[in-house]
Formats: structure tokens, sequence, C-alpha cells
């Protein structure tokens, strides 16, 4: 462990530029880095990712390997895993992040076995301690009611996933320099056993959900498809989208691509507002990172108000039309 040095991200490219929790996660690992005394690498993986290496530097990044080929054209775990597993094995890290998003979700459990180490996951911020020098790694447990501090004491490198919008990107420097270093991980495509045959991509109209700085969710209790009409122009009013608890879309009510929660989608916005839902722990585990939370219920007793910081007791049906006239009187003024 004691040859164990540096902070590595391992950042993600969408449609040839660097995605954004590529960084969020190099804010983080700057902090890092910096209170530790030590450097900031990132990893990029893909066909063609060597034009936005110089990208990842300027948002903070000492040294960026750059690991290229047709086998990484798009994602699959056999050979990410093993791509990633040769590199950590030649740089030794002390400490190793990625997102919280598909991509680390399925590749961090995989490559923390491989390299012998612990992970923890949907972690909403990172310190270091300064008397142990190890990684304080904060991650919500019981559905977001509490939340737990977990420390990697005996393996390397520390490991853990970050939660989207969770962490703030440093400000973009032409100024930084950094080092570009090739990394070639001698991956053949005889060596990966899943193929890809098609990708869809998903067609949506305005922001996306997971990308919404203003969520507008509604639960079991808006009573049927026509009710989400009213969220749908609150959401366009203030530029966000609209999310739904399990019940909506297993009835066929929203698509299922509209589902906040534990097996749904990660949403963090700035925003986010909750009609007719009870606050389930397993949706809670979706929309806990959300930094303002507001509820409207008809029942006190419902668990969202416990975890909101504005909450109106009342049936949606009397409550929400007057809100969205007020809402649409503060946009006219």
């Amino acid at each position: 462990m004691a040859d164990n040095k540096g902070v590595m991200i391992c950042g993600e490219v969408v449609e040839g530029k660097l995605a954004v929790i590529t960084t969020e996660l190099l804010g983080v690992g700057r902090k890092l880095a910096d209170t530790l005394g030590e450097e900031l690498s990132a990893v990029l993986i893909g066909e063609k990712v060597s034009d936005v290496a110089e990208e990842a530097i300027r948002f903070g990044a000492d040294k960026v390997y750059v690991i290229e080929g047709l086998v990484f054209k798009n994602y699959v775990t056999d050979s990410y895993v093993a791509a990633m597993e040769k590199l950590c094995q030649q740089v030794s890290p002390n400490i190793l992040l990625m997102g919280q998003t598909a991509m680390g979700r399925d590749l961090g459990p995989r490559l923390a076995f491989r390299l012998g180490t612990g992970l923890t996951t949907d972690c909403l911020e990172l310190a270091i301690d300064t008397d142990t020098k190890l990684m304080l790694q904060t991650k919500p447990v019981y559905g977001g009611n509490a939340v737990s501090i977990v420390v990697c004491e005996g393996t390397r490198p520390q490991m853990a996933t970050v939660r989207p919008k969770s962490q703030e990107p440093l400000e973009r420097s032409e100024s930084r320099k950094g080092e570009v270093v090739p990394f070639d991980a001698g991956i053949d495509e005889s060596a990966v056993k899943v193929k890809w045959l098609e990708k869809v991509k998903e067609e949506v109209e305005g922001v996306k959900l997971e990308d919404a700085e203003v969520v507008v969710c509604g639960g079991r209790g808006m009573g049927g498809p026509e009710a989400f009409g009213q969220l749908e122009e609150l959401a366009k009013m203030l530029g966000g989208a609209v999310g739904a608890t399990r019940p909506p879309c297993d009835s066929g009510w929203l698509p299922a691509t509209s589902q906040v929660g534990l097996t749904g989608k990660l949403v963090t916005p700035t925003l986010y507002i909750g009609i007719a839902l009870s606050g389930a722990s397993q949706h809670l585990a979706g929309c806990s990172g959300s930094k303002n939370m507001v509820a409207i219920n008809k029942d006190s007793e419902a668990n969202i108000f416990g975890v909101c910081q504005y909450g109106v007791v009342g049936d949606y049906k009397k409550v929400l039309p007057p809100f969205i006239a007020k809402v649409k009187e503060l946009l006219a003024g």
C-alpha cells in the first residue's frame, strides 16, 4: 500500500465530449489530490478519445491516460474492466473514482473485485482525514434517511462511485498544463464475449429527466394519466422535466423511463417538487440528493414531509391550480 500514490478518475466521453460527470469527478479529485499532495490523473477509454484529453487537463487533471481502439467503441464490461485492471496494476493509484452512472455501477464492482479492494457506491461527499490520510466516503443509507461515512483501511486503491451533480467542477482554464499518456491495454476483440447489435437512442423532448435542474414528480395519488398534464405544464414553465414514482409507471400512466427511484433514474435537481407521493424509501433513494425539496400531499403523516424543506398538506387538486397560476404570474411579472 505504501507504493500506491495519486488520485485517479475514470472519465466518460459522450458524443465526442467530456461527460459532465467527468468534470465533476475532476473537481473532487483535484481537491483530494491537493490535500494529499499527490497527482491527479484521468483515464479516458473509447474508440477516439485523444481529442478530448487536453480538455480533461483544462478541468484539473495533471495527467491523462488514453486507452483507444475499435474494441472500446461502445462500453462493454469485458474490455473496459480488463483495460482498467491492467492500467491500475501498472500505475497503482491510491484513490480511484468513477461516476454513479450506468457505466460506473457496472464497472466499479467488477474492477474492485479484480483489484482485491473495496468499493463505496453512490457517494455524496469525499474528503481526506487529516490524521490518517484515508478517504472519508459519505453516502446515503436507508433510502436517504441517514448517511454513512466509510473508510477503506486495509486495501488499495480506495474506490468510490460519485453521485452525479453532487460535486462542483473546477472552472475551466486554458493555462493548465498536463501530460497525455497513450496506454496500450492489449485487449483483443476475441476476449470480448458481449457484442453490440444495436444502439437505440431515447428520443426526449425538452430536458432529460436526469439532467433537469427542476423535477416535478407525481405519485400514485395523482389518480390517472390525465392528471400528469398539470405536472407537465408546471415543469415546462420552470424549464424542468416530469418524473414519477414506480406505481404510475407500472400502471402505464407514464413511460418506465420517467421513473425516479432505486430501480429507476437518479435525479439531483436544484428543485424537486413531489406531488401526491408518499415518499417511500425506494423513491427517496433516487431523489434524496436534491438541493431543495417541496412536497404536496393530503396525508400529514406522509414520509415525504420528513425529508422536504417545504411542504403543503392538502389535496393536490386544490393546491396545484393556484400554485401554477402564481408561478405564471411571477414569470410574467
